[in-house]
């Protein structure tokens, strides 16, 4: 059997919340660099936003939308090749979180990249609101900066890791950071579900300066959590996508 480059991933599952997919996995992708930036946010302010099969996840009561830039590096089919012009771009979502059926996941408002390609694949097969966007991302010292236009929508940030951290299993950071799935939906209203499979996250907590930022503008947001937190690395394995409503449910 050939070896790929996150086989090394599966060596420890005992973290995950639920069993693997009894499937073989269909995409393989890094993500680099991520911050992870949260507001408090008013159920009220996204419920109409997300499809109401869906149910709002909180932590103690409070809702949140988090802000996430980072890099997507050799993002590829099971078995193909990963050209960099191809397969590594930067990203950033704008996301919330929520369950179905009990089952925790991310349910993203918007996913910005640079590649077209992108856009078009995922839009079409996958059903996330992926847009193009100008982006850059450079290491300046050990801090990233972060620059990303689209539009009205804007994000400028410089931020880097303060020092590794550990965080209880009920501390809000693992609570956000820690779901393995994301969900998505289509015209018709039917709701979808890729699972996904990583290490557990190496958390760090970050430092972080905000230059510029409209990517929230469309809702009324409360306080910024005072943690912030920074991941260098990680491999991910996703899995294909499955409807959850509609007919042919699994399918």
């Amino acid at each position: 059997m050939t070896k790929t480059k996150i086989d090394h991933i599966f060596n420890n599952i005992e973290h995950r919340p639920w069993p693997l997919p009894n499937e073989k996995w269909q995409w393989q992708q890094t993500w680099e660099d991520l911050a992870f930036i949260h507001w408090e946010i008013d159920e009220s302010q996204i419920r109409d936003k997300v499809p109401p099969q869906l149910e709002i996840d909180k932590y103690k009561g409070k809702a949140y939308i988090g802000i996430i830039p980072f890099r997507m590096s050799g993002v590829t089919k099971r078995g193909y090749p990963s050209p960099s012009y191809f397969c590594d771009f930067p990203e950033i979502n704008v996301r919330t979180y929520v369950t179905y059926e009990g089952k925790p996941g991310v349910f993203f408002f918007s996913l910005d990249v640079t590649n077209f390609l992108v856009v078009w694949f995922a839009k079409l097969f996958f059903y996330l609101p992926y847009y193009q966007a100008k982006m850059s991302v450079n290491e300046i010292g050990t801090s990233i900066n972060y620059i990303h236009l689209r539009q009205d929508k804007v994000f400028e940030a410089t931020y880097g890791s303060r020092g590794k951290a550990m965080f209880e299993k009920e501390s809000f950071e693992v609570w956000s950071t820690e779901r393995y799935c994301l969900y998505s939906n289509n015209k018709a209203g039917n709701i979808f579900c890729a699972d996904v499979h990583h290490q557990q996250w190496a958390l760090e907590t970050a430092e972080l300066t905000i230059k510029a930022n409209t990517m929230l503008n469309d809702f009324k947001i409360g306080q910024q959590h005072p943690s912030v937190l920074f991941s260098k690395s990680l491999d991910v394995a996703v899995y294909r996508l499955k409807k959850l409503t509609g007919t042919d449910r699994g399918k």
